[in-house]
């Protein structure tokens, strides 16, 4: 059987963590920032953990991360 092929554009969006679990980057935070309160704009700079059902799908893009 042939090795898996890592789908490339989610190996660069997500990473996994050592416990296993994926990490993320929030969305919103590339334009219209004007009308962004800096609270909101500092909280989306920071990683987030993706839910547990989300990441499932997301582990057999990368099977080799």
């Amino acid at each position: 059987m042939p090795k898996m092929k890592t789908h490339r554009g989610a190996a660069k969006r997500f990473k996994v963590t050592g416990t296993g679990k994926i990490k993320r980057n929030h969305a919103f935070k590339s334009h219209i920032l004007t009308k962004k309160s800096a609270k909101r704009k500092r909280n989306l700079r920071k990683a987030a953990i993706m839910s547990a059902a989300d990441a499932q799908r997301v582990i057999k893009l990368i099977p080799y991360k």
